[in-house]
């Protein structure tokens, strides 16, 4: 499947869960995929994954903890090939201990999160949609969350963020359309990725899963196949579109799960 022949892709914090599988998809489409990491040996390791399933892949330094690389790592690829054709924002970060409720979470935390969530969109899109103009146009991908669409009792910072990407992605959307850069979001559901699996008792895992009409948890691979989607001319005439990988979450009656429940009992 050359969906992506001769695209050049870069996807940050691709050294596991979604950005890994994300890199994989897109390499597997034929692109030329920039792993964006910290961890550099990771990185390569997964480069020769890709190169010996016949893909094509490199890597460049992207920490999200250093904001000089938000800029560095498209630069850095613009030198090396002359052109970016596809853009997949994938970091996002919380902090389970301090991102609580209004009253009672970390100030100081919330806007730590705020800020580096956003930037880590904001700055890179900014920097790169400048050189997708001198392309002739390209394809943002931002990995959001069902956090940034309904409200929590707890994580205000990380849905908070989250919603402001969604807007910010469809924002890009209307003001560069007429130079044929599209832009595009991914809401995942509750994916089954080694540090969501880690984190997550079986009681609440089992308890969440009721408020999911299809009953499991997604995969890497679930997000992985939306990207690709938004990345190729399958989307040609998408944009400004956050598209919601999960399971049906949101969509059926608040009521649901309770029913369920009844079911259960009956």
């Amino acid at each position: 499947m050359n969906l992506l022949q001769n695209k050049i892709a870069i996807v940050t914090s691709s050294t596991r869960g979604i950005g890994y599988a994300s890199a994989k998809k897109l390499a597997q489409a034929g692109a030329k995929v920039y792993l964006a990491v910290r961890r550099l040996d990771a990185g390569r390791e997964i480069v020769k994954e890709i190169q010996a399933e016949g893909g094509k892949a490199d890597v460049v330094y992207f920490d999200a903890y250093q904001e000089e690389t938000y800029c560095s790592m498209i630069t850095e690829v613009a030198e090396k090939e002359c052109k970016i054709d596809i853009l997949v924002n994938n970091f996002g970060t919380t902090d389970v201990k301090e991102d609580l409720d209004v009253v009672y979470g970390s100030t100081d935390k919330f806007f730590e999160i705020v800020n580096i969530n956003l930037k880590s969109v904001y700055i890179p899109c900014k920097t790169v949609i400048p050189i997708m103009e001198k392309n002739g146009g390209g394809s943002i991908i931002n990995i959001s969350s069902v956090g940034g669409k309904y409200p929590d009792v707890s994580r205000t910072a990380y849905g908070v963020s989250k919603s402001a990407i969604n807007f910010l992605t469809k924002d890009i959307a209307v003001q560069y359309a007429h130079k044929k850069i599209r832009s595009n979001g991914i809401m995942p559901g509750f994916i089954a990725t080694d540090a969501s699996m880690d984190n997550m008792s079986q009681a609440f895992l089992s308890t969440f899963l009721k408020t999911v009409p299809l009953a499991n948890p997604g995969q890497p691979e679930d997000i992985a196949n939306a990207v690709l989607y938004f990345a190729s001319d399958l989307s040609a005439f998408v944009t400004g579109e956050i598209l919601s990988v999960a399971g049906g979450f949101g969509i059926a009656s608040p009521m649901y799960p309770l029913y369920q429940d009844m079911n259960v009992k009956g």
